[in-house]
């Protein structure tokens, strides 16, 4: 058995905590490890990294990680052996840490989006790709369970020809008069790095390119619904930052997706996050675990009337996908994927090209709300 080090800056986060040191790296660490190919098996061994000593600590003990620093220049933490890199701060400080990180020669995994404008994250691909380090960018959307579930209808050609994709996103997130926010203030600060377009745009690229083909224009209106919020002391603060999204996309081979991405929205659905794809043999509705189904055959003929009362129940006429296989964590899935090419050199696809390309779609959203306009997505050089 081997160890692997690795230094997971931005930890103290809600999703650097919850998702990839606890549920993660601690869990693969509790598993006895990451088996490779040869039979062997190789243990994370984190260093926590990030600005607030005090949550570092706390962190440290509450885990038993017994490796920590307070080193947000990085100057000291990248000159041991540690092999991986990962990024979990906010958005605008990841790229001057990747680039320190991969002049170091370390292999680096970070947290979407890869940068906050499509240059810097462009410098970035190419920058990783000249050096010859490996590198990864998260895209755990496609390891839900619903997404796994639909991915599988896809691949056993369930749905004929595909010709629409429905992606509904959100829930109420209270400004702060009240109740207290269940997201940090910075996701409402645009200069920060905060806003949904921001936050979810990356997730749809990889998401829908994964699934049905290469994005090639977008309509995008985001708008700022509340501009007030509370801040994590008690204190209000101007949201700056989109709060909502509403856009249509067009892919390959005809397609058209239409995303609504909220936080500002009360859930009158089946799960935060629904994804319905219609195609001429048969419909499905996936969720974060869930996924449903209506073929052709027994898709029903309702009619129009609205004066007369709805007797019909459409929920009915949709049958469950079963969880015919266990499903991991989706951060734990793709931790341990990277892991094993950078020990193992196993194949690994999910670059930092993919981060630009989840950036380009961000920059064309905000450019179409700016200017009023459908924007096409050029290919990517490199």
């Amino acid at each position: 058995m081997q160890e692997i080090g690795i230094i997971m800056n931005g930890v103290t986060g809600r999703m650097g905590t919850n998702q990839h040191l606890i549920r993660s790296i601690l869990a693969l660490r509790e598993e006895g490890g990451v088996e490779l190919p040869s039979g062997e098996r190789v243990v994370p061994d984190p260093l926590l990294v990030g600005r607030n000593e005090r949550k570092l600590r706390e962190l440290s003990e509450e885990h038993g990680v017994e490796r920590w620093t307070a080193d947000p220049d990085l100057e000291t933490c990248l000159d041991g052996d540690d092999e991986i890199y990962f990024d979990s701060q906010i958005t605008p400080r990841r790229p001057a840490s990747l680039l320190k990180a991969m002049e170091a020669g370390k292999d680096v995994y970070c947290e979407k989006p890869l940068a906050s404008d499509l240059d810097s994250a462009l410098e970035l691909a190419r920058t990783a790709e000249e050096s010859g380090v490996k590198h990864g960018i998260v895209q755990d959307k496609l390891w839900l369970p619903g997404l796994m579930k639909l991915q599988r209808l896809i691949d056993q050609g369930f749905f004929g020809d595909i010709l629409s994709v429905r992606v509904e996103f959100g829930y109420w997130v209270f400004p702060g008069q009240v109740q207290a926010a269940q997201r940090p203030s910075w996701n409402y600060r645009a200069e920060d790095g905060g806003g949904i377009v921001d936050d979810m745009f990356s997730h749809w690229s990889y998401v829908l390119e994964n699934l049905f083909g290469r994005i090639e224009t977008v309509r995008c209106l985001q708008k700022t619904h509340i501009d007030e919020r509370i801040d994590e002391s008690g204190e209000p603060y101007e949201a700056t930052a989109d709060d909502a999204a509403y856009a249509i996309m067009e892919l390959e081979d005809d397609i058209v997706a239409q995303l609504n991405s909220s936080w500002t929205v009360r859930v009158n659905r089946d799960d935060l996050l629904e994804i319905q794809v219609d195609g001429t043999e048969g419909s499905a509705v996936a969720g974060l675990r869930d996924c449903k189904t209506q073929h052709r055959s027994n898709t029903p003929k309702p009619e129009w009337n609205p004066d007369t009362p709805k007797e019909h129940d459409f929920y009915d006429d949709w049958t469950n996908v079963p969880n015919n296989r266990a499903f991991e964590n989706a951060f734990k899935v793709q931790w341990e994927q990277f892991i094993r090419h950078v020990v193992a050199d196993e194949p690994y696809d999910r670059g930092f090209s993919d981060g630009a390309r989840g950036v380009q779609l961000t920059e064309a959203g905000y450019r179409s709300s700016e200017e009023g306009r459908r924007v096409v997505l050029d290919e990517l050089e490199g």
